[in-house]
């Protein structure tokens, strides 16, 4: 994963996903670019084209807030997207990476986690990966060969077009929350093993990633095709965990009265039945996460 120039690499993948019509600029005659000239970005946003040029390029760096925000503006960029453009163009300088620790959840918030018998709960940390779960939450996911790792479950996971219906809309927000919770800390060792491994095993995932899409996960409605208990369509809000950056509580809920409140009421009546429970999957266990059903080994496939 290249980390050189990701200002650069930003404003190209942007750029090349707009189309002349979407600017308010005639297509004219066949193009030989992918999306707008860089002598269009350029005139759009009021710069000379040699000045954008040597941003994509890396040989210009840092742009005035106002260069961004134009460029903001052309490029048709979200206010996660903006906010992003703005940390690429304004870098921390002398940081030094913290040694690598294991992300901990805090106790006080896993008690918090367990008094919601009734409320699906995760906390994931910065590469999307599941670091805790309530009962009902590691229920929901259960089963699944990369049930601790959404972003592996999406895109390496055999099972992951049936759990998921709306496959293509999960896929395109994974991908685009995995980057904004990496942020510009793109040579951090673990990103760079995950992103290397799903670009080699999944051409989905590249494709995605390449779009350089940015979204915070906050809140959104979703679809599941639970195996135990059918579909539910929960609402979930994504919190932030203030006494630990870069992890996020991720809370789900059912319509009341709703058919997916019924199954979520069912799936919580499985879960806390009286017997033996079988081990957590090796391929996805979590530091504080109850067991849950053995996933079915396949091996990955293409996305």
């Amino acid at each position: 994963m290249e980390t050189d120039n990701l200002l650069g690499q930003f404003l190209r993948a942007r750029r090349e996903l707009l189309q002349p019509e979407d600017v308010g600029l005639p297509a004219g005659a066949r193009r030989r670019v992918a999306g707008l000239r860089r002598e269009e970005v350029a005139q759009l946003a009021g710069v000379s084209t040699d000045y954008y040029v040597r941003l994509e390029q890396g040989r210009e760096r840092h742009p005035s807030a106002q260069v961004v925000d134009a460029l903001a503006r052309v490029l048709e960029l979200e206010e996660d997207a903006v906010a992003y453009l703005h940390r690429l163009a304004r870098p921390a300088t002398g940081r030094r990476r913290p040694a690598a620790r294991r992300e901990q959840v805090s106790p006080n918030l896993l008690r918090m986690m367990a008094s919601w018998p009734h409320t699906p709960a995760v906390v994931l940390g910065r590469r999307l990966t599941v670091l805790a779960a309530n009962t009902l939450g590691e229920a929901l996911f259960a089963g699944h060969t990369h049930s601790g790792d959404l972003v592996r479950l999406v895109f390496l996971d055999p099972d992951a077009r049936e759990f998921y219906p709306d496959w293509d809309r999960v896929a395109v927000n994974t991908v685009a929350g995995l980057r904004a919770a990496a942020g510009v800390d793109h040579d951090d060792p673990q990103l760079v093993e995950v992103v290397g491994e799903l670009s080699i095993k999944s051409r989905a995932f590249r494709e995605l990633w390449a779009r350089h899409d940015i979204r915070q996960k906050t809140h959104e409605s979703k679809r599941f095709r639970h195996p135990l208990v059918g579909e539910l369509t929960l609402h979930y809000e994504s919190l932030t965990v203030n006494s630990a950056p870069g992890q996020q509580l991720v809370v789900y809920q059912a319509d009341p009265g709703s058919p997916s409140e019924e199954a979520l009421s069912l799936l919580g009546s499985l879960v806390t039945e009286p017997g033996p429970r079988r081990p957590p999957s090796p391929a996805a266990p979590g530091p504080h996460r109850p067991s849950g059903p053995a996933a079915t080994r396949r091996p990955p496939q293409e996305s």
